[in-house]
């Protein structure tokens, strides 16, 4: 309940109407099956070569670090209904297996995680993407309010300074609070708060180009072969195995309607992507 009236900005009605409005969601969308539903093997391979998310290790104080390939996840090997599922199935992973397991590691409640954001290759290209990442935030905002406790975002090209110029003042002071924009790869800052073995690769050493995996580099936390993404699937498909019927394929999820003031910021975006791409005349391939 503290996460909902944190996020309501401790309105008790509003807060009320979020938290029963995401509990029907659950029930009507079998969110607490969604770990029984493997996604095939091999449309789960692709999709972690397009929608690049794993968790890297875990900070000083025990809360889980997860780097995210915003630049360069493409999500053009799936559905949406299967970004979606796979996206459910990390967040209900990390809550129900990740976050209860370091809160009786570490003795006291461990209930949020650090997410940092690798901009390489962010092009205005990107505004395609625009739906399905605002179907996922929506989700995440909705139904998993206040689960992560900073944003760090690295390797930041032009484009997304000019947008954060025009965001950032939209933004409710608690959330921009948790936002770090840190200078190149935000190694040095970030060895501040977790050990060098939790840094995502692409945070691990200036100029490190690419966030995009080698399917064979488990130190990768994006590759489908890391020891959490192959935890997470192995752990689908053992819940599987317990039910008469193997449920595999999509799992198709509603999307609720995102709130007005999020639903202006992807608008702000949007704008501030289509006048750079007109100022530039082209936004083929091109990087700002």
């Amino acid at each position: 309940m503290l996460r909902f009236l944190k996020a309501r900005e401790w309105n008790v009605s509003k807060a009320h109407k979020m938290l029963v409005d995401s509990l029907n969601w659950r029930i009507q969308n079998e969110i607490d099956s969604v770990l029984e539903r493997p996604i095939p093997v091999d449309l789960y391979r692709s999709i972690r070569g397009s929608q690049l998310i794993g968790l890297s290790g875990y900070t000083k104080e025990g809360l889980p670090v997860f780097g995210i390939g915003v630049g360069q996840s493409t999500y053009d090997k799936a559905s949406v209904h299967y970004y979606v599922q796979s996206h459910i199935q990390i967040n209900e992973y990390r809550d129900r297996i990740i976050l209860p397991m370091l809160t009786k590691k570490y003795g006291r409640p461990i209930t949020t995680c650090i997410k940092v954001l690798d901009m390489t290759g962010l092009k205005l290209s990107a505004m395609s993407q625009m739906k399905m990442l605002s179907s996922i935030s929506t989700v995440d905002d909705l139904n998993y309010p206040e689960k992560s406790e900073t944003y760090y975002i690295v390797n930041v090209p032009y484009i997304f300074s000019a947008c954060w110029k025009v965001v950032k003042p939209l933004l409710q002071e608690r959330t921009k609070k948790k936002v770090k924009v840190l200078s190149g790869c935000g190694r040095d800052e970030l060895l501040q708060i977790m050990d060098y073995s939790s840094l995502p690769h692409f945070c691990r050493r200036e100029g490190s180009g690419s966030s995009k995996h080698s399917s064979a580099d488990v130190d990768d936390c994006f590759s489908p072969d890391h020891p959490f993404h192959k935890e997470l699937y192995g752990h689908t498909t053992e819940e599987s195995s317990h039910k008469e019927l193997l449920k595999m394929g999509s799992l198709h999820v509603s999307i609720p309607d995102p709130d007005p003031n999020d639903a202006k910021i992807v608008e702000v975006i949007e704008a501030e992507f289509h006048k750079m791409g007109g100022q530039n005349g082209s936004t083929n391939g091109h990087k700002v």
